[in-house]
């Protein structure tokens, strides 16, 4: 009994201890970048790469470039979309790829002094931008967890764009992970053609999409974690452009502990 209770004390004394400090404000902090002037694109039947990656506190951005420039399937993206990222890392990434960006954090890590968010970017322009805040607050330092949501105008098609960054198996329970993700699906609602992409933390939640009518394009592959595989896209309205349109890029040359993911799709 004796042991049960200071175990008890632990967890609740752990639990009420910080780990950063939470950026409540549903308007920023917030970072933006223009991309480069897209010439000689077509809306129409035109096919868009995504690909996510998270990039473990952005501690090896110039490994993560080196990959995403020279990897085949990565360097044709035309949204790529960036987990555990801080603003420079963010702004030397889109640099080097010459793409636009947005970028909200959701906390600044206690330990690091650095800021811990997600990002969007795009080759296309940015036409508007939310943080999108999620229920559900850490077990374990109430850190919240947010996603990027960014309206990318391709030619004359809006496309809605959700980075997401899910509650991990130590700070949230797959019926939080489950409502995090609701929250997203609810503001994508009023958008046409979608695309919600990230770090799930989890395989299953992708049930929660795909309930949805949403066309589940990474479900199957490779592990993106030693964990799981965890990494995923989802789209609405924007279907797949084919058989081999996905795919996970399996070495990444020490630039995180989790593999990025690409899928094709058709904007029409």
């Amino acid at each position: 009994m004796r042991k049960s209770a200071a175990l008890i004390v632990a967890f609740v004394l752990l639990a009420g201890c910080r780990t950063g400090r939470n950026y409540t404000s549903p308007d920023g902090p917030r970072y933006a970048g223009a991309p480069p002037a897209a010439e000689g694109r077509s809306a129409r039947g035109d096919t868009l790469r995504i690909a996510s990656f998270n990039i473990e506190y952005a501690l090896h951005v110039d490994s993560a470039i080196a990959v995403l420039t020279s990897d085949t399937a990565l360097r044709r993206a035309d949204v790529l979309l960036l987990q555990e990222m801080d603003e420079p890392g963010t702004r030397k990434l889109a640099a080097a790829l010459g793409m636009g960006y947005v970028y909200y954090p959701a906390t600044l890590r206690a330990k690091s002094g650095r800021d811990f968010g997600n990002a969007v970017l795009a080759r296309w322009p940015i036409a508007e931008d939310a943080k999108i805040r999620l229920p559900h607050a850490g077990i374990v330092g109430r850190t919240q967890r947010i996603a990027t949501a960014a309206t990318v105008r391709v030619g004359e098609v809006p496309v809605r764009i959700y980075s997401a960054h899910l509650g991990t198996m130590v700070n949230a329970t797959p019926a939080a992970r489950r409502g995090q993700m609701r929250a997203i699906l609810a503001d994508a609602e009023r958008f046409p053609r979608v695309i919600i992409g990230g770090d799930m933390n989890s395989h299953g939640v992708g049930n929660a999409p795909r309930a949805q009518g949403y066309a589940w394009l990474t479900e199957n592959g490779p592990r993106t974690t030693k964990f799981g595989r965890w990494d995923h896209i989802f789209t609405k309205g924007l279907p797949s452009a084919g058989p081999g349109a996905s795919g996970t890029v399996l070495d990444v040359r020490g630039a995180s502990d989790h593999r990025p993911v690409w899928a094709d799709v058709v904007v029409r």
